[in-house]
């Protein structure tokens, strides 16, 4: 799906492949910062050198800003790109609603094309902003983290590697059930919309008829229907949250007491301890980043599915090109025994055998639903 969207870009591309590049360049100076930390305070406090902790907090200091500069960078070419990628998406998909016969509205219906156009691509673009900025910079740091705990004390490191696998499968979990209830959560938008759109374009007949009561019921139920709908789904997303933070706490715990040995025992040096403490604080960070977008992204799958739908949706009734040659010799229209219809069936016509003529000068008045 988001390959059949990714030519949306256009001229945002830049910024989509700049802002991996600026999170990439902020995560490595990242990782490397509790290094440094652990040499102060093995290296320089331990041995009471003052010039070496002064010369490795002020290179600390300076890596820092430069991870401060790549972040701030990161953040706004992901937003600029994300913004980009969705007017693309939109203008995309308004062209081919364009295109669209009555019979290619009928099926998706006027409600549930706004909705697309409107609430759907809102999240695609958090989605994508998402993707190319947390979904980058979250493994990277995931797996740097994990190499540098591990060169630290391999021991200590593998509980983080049972945690992950438990994690992950508690994610798939989640994910194979929230995104139908997501799917239907939009379904039941689209209802809504359609009310309001009814209600509007039928204002003066319901107020005419005194009917103010019946439509704010209709509409009333319309959105019960998605408030449950949203709970519904979101019951299931909520275990998310829970469930990772028990498992890294109790992987905090066995940690701080299994490291805490090790410092009694003299297998293990303080500063690398806190450096190990640091680095744990950097996988649990990444762990939550893959959680938040985890969570984004099976919200926003059901909306891309709604968006390929219409783009991939075959045009019913195409226009020809017509006589490229033909002259206007004067300013008057004549049909000639015309049929015309709505859709490709030829025995469901709206007009049949219409013929007439309307000179030049004259005018035509239109009346019914489809004019004035």
């Amino acid at each position: 799906m988001l390959k059949k969207m990714l030519p949306c870009l256009g001229d945002y591309k830049k910024y989509a492949l700049l802002t991996p590049v600026m999170v990439i360049g902020e995560v490595i100076l990242e990782i490397f910062i509790p290094l440094i930390m652990s040499k102060i305070i093995d290296v320089g406090i331990g041995k009471g050198d003052i010039g070496y902790v002064v010369r490795m907090g002020a290179l600390m200091v300076l890596m820092a800003l430069f991870a401060l500069l790549f972040g701030v960078l990161s953040g706004r070419f992901a937003a600029v790109a994300s913004m980009g990628f969705a007017k693309g998406i939109r203008k995309t998909l308004f062209d081919k609603i364009q295109e669209f016969s009555f019979a290619n509205i009928d099926k998706f219906s006027t409600a549930s094309l706004v909705t697309r156009l409107t609430t759907d691509i809102n999240s695609v673009q958090m989605a994508f902003m998402m993707i190319i900025r947390m979904l980058v910079r979250a493994p990277i740091m995931l797996v740097s983290a994990t190499v540098m705990a591990i060169v630290i004390n391999a021991r200590l490191a593998v509980m983080f590697l049972a945690a992950i696998a438990f994690l992950g499968a508690a994610l798939y979990f989640i994910a194979t059930r929230a995104y139908p209830r997501f799917k239907a959560m939009l379904e039941r938008y689209d209802s809504m919309n359609a009310s309001v759109q009814e209600c509007l374009i039928a204002i003066r007949v319901v107020k005419a008829f005194v009917r103010e009561d019946h439509e704010n019921e209709k509409f009333r139920a319309a959105a019960n229907a998605v408030r449950k709908a949203q709970l519904k789904a979101e019951k299931m997303l909520i275990l998310n949250m829970p469930i990772m933070q028990f498992v890294m706490y109790c992987c905090m715990i066995a940690i701080s007491w299994f490291g805490g040995r090790m410092i009694i025992g003299g297998t293990l040096l303080t500063g690398e301890f806190m450096s190990f403490i640091s680095y744990v604080g950097q996988i649990m960070m990444s762990l939550m980043m893959i959680s938040f977008v985890f969570v984004v992204v099976v919200m926003s799958r059901a909306s891309a599915f709604r968006i390929a739908e219409v783009l991939d949706e075959e045009i019913d009734i195409r226009d020809s090109s017509g006589n490229k040659d033909l002259k206007v010799e004067d300013g008057s229209v004549v049909f000639d025994s015309v049929s015309f219809s709505y859709s490709k069936n030829k025995d469901n016509l709206t007009l049949n055998g219409c013929s007439f003529e309307i000179k030049p000068g004259e005018t035509v008045g239109i009346i019914g639903g489809t004019g004035s």
